[in-house]
């Protein structure tokens, strides 16, 4: 009878031998493996995703296809900035006063009827932009209670040291719906039209609807107040006596007023690269799909223990491959002509680039600010999350805008990058402490 096959250690298939570190690279999913509570909602988050996003760029072609101004088209931005700071930081207090489930649930309620409201808008011919500015407006309010609720929801779900890996997910989530919702925007409203666009976006979020239905309640723990002025404030209070949480936004604001490109690209487009709006619509996806391939391979960052120092060198990493951007772009020079230059490829390498590290950046900043947060405060201090999160692209698209006209393109994004890996250090320089904050010993 043959002998089986036997191998010396040095001569073992290769995927034996490297099987699990290779599986150990990819995003860690023991969150869903564990919490059936956590993978109900992760998958009807990102089921909702997809169509929020969707419907995001199908009211901007809607207002553009009314008004046939880029002018009307910025104001969807104004329409939804103000209500989400403001109810982001009052329905942080919200959060922290009442029952996390039933405060996400009706708050995914109105988001659910004002989606409604919009697909009804669109199947009815309404063809009023102010009636989609006042939806915009209630859908950006509802969303600044929802996501603090979420947020402050997770640590609840998963054991602490699965935050990271908790946050990698959640992040899947979001580059899935910033590539997959605008792709599907543009094909469903040249193909079916606005109603039945936005009715996708009403049938997916009935998912998100489902899970947090099926979550059992979960009542505030620790020293409750009442929502209201006095409780924002002792979050703001909190924060001011937290330097390791207070940095986590700090360097965020670094990294997105300085470094943020988005305001730059359709003069990349135009008159750099050429190509024009589908250029712009590349080098987007670049910076989505960076994101997600960081969440994808996000495996390794569970073991990462010194949160704060991996948030300062990945947010470096940002304004390096930002400055990279805009010398790639002055390398190339000004190129008007119908073709695409082939500097393009390297354009869109920087941007994957820094898609990585925002999408790290953000899942350690996420771990830190749940780590370090005592549980009757997370909804206040996640309220002030999303404020910085929406405000600092706001200002960098001011930022960069300017600093383009002032400067050019290119160089604005050289100096733009140089600035913001200067901005992170010396906050780093100033608050030491956050380069030895250790997972382990989260200190606020």
């Amino acid at each position: 009878m043959t002998k089986p096959l036997q191998w010396l250690p040095s001569e073992r298939p290769l995927a034996g031998r490297y099987a699990w570190p290779v599986r150990k690279l990819f995003a860690d999913i023991t969150p869903l493996r564990e919490s059936p509570d956590y993978r109900r909602l992760w998958l009807g988050l990102a089921l909702s995703s997809i169509g929020t996003q969707l419907t995001v760029v199908a009211v901007s072609l809607q207002v553009y296809s009314l008004t046939s101004s880029t002018f009307a088209v910025g104001l969807l931005g104004m329409f939804a900035l103000v209500p989400l700071v403001l109810a982001g930081l009052y329905g942080g207090s919200v959060v922290d006063a009442h029952d996390r489930r039933t405060v996400a649930l009706l708050s995914s309620a109105v988001l659910w009827l004002v989606t409604m409201g919009i697909a009804a808008q669109a199947w009815l011919g309404l063809g009023n932009v102010w009636v989609l500015y006042v939806l915009v407006a209630l859908q950006s309010g509802a969303a600044g209670i929802n996501q603090p609720a979420r947020s402050a929801i997770i640590p609840r779900l998963v054991r602490p040291e699965l935050l990271p890996a908790a946050n990698a997910l959640g992040m899947i989530v979001f580059g899935l719906g910033t590539t997959v919702g605008p792709l599907l925007a543009g094909v469903l409203v040249a193909g079916v039209g606005f109603g039945w666009t936005y009715t996708v976006d009403v049938l997916t979020f009935t998912a998100s609807l489902w899970a947090l239905f099926r979550l059992p309640p979960l009542p505030p723990e620790g020293d409750v107040r009442r929502a209201g002025l006095k409780s924002v404030l002792e979050g703001f209070t909190f924060l001011g006596t937290r330097p390791n949480i207070r940095m986590t936004f700090l360097v965020d604001l670094s990294a997105m007023i300085f470094a943020m490109p988005r305001a730059l690209l359709p003069a990349v487009g135009a008159a750099w690269l050429g190509g024009g709006g589908a250029t712009v619509g590349i080098l987007l996806a670049a910076l989505a799909a960076g994101s997600l391939l960081a969440a994808l391979f996000s495996g390794p960052l569970g073991h990462v223990r010194r949160q704060g120092l991996a948030v300062v060198w990945s947010i470096t990493l940002w304004g390096s491959s930002i400055t990279a951007l805009g010398l790639v772009i002055l390398a190339g020079g000004r190129h008007t002509g119908s073709d695409v230059s082939p500097w393009i490829v390297a354009a869109v390498a920087c941007l994957v680039v820094s898609g990585v590290a925002d999408s790290v950046s953000g899942v350690f900043r996420s771990t830190i600010l749940q780590s370090a947060t005592p549980d009757h405060l997370r909804g206040r201090l996640q309220g002030i999350f999303i404020v910085v999160v929406a405000g600092g692209p706001r200002l960098g698209d001011l930022f960069a805008g300017g600093a383009g006209q002032l400067v050019g393109e290119a160089m604005a994004a050289v100096v733009g990058g140089l600035l913001c890996i200067g901005a992170v250090w010396l906050l780093a320089r100033l608050q030491p402490r956050f380069l030895r904050y250790d997972s382990r010993n989260p200190e606020p």
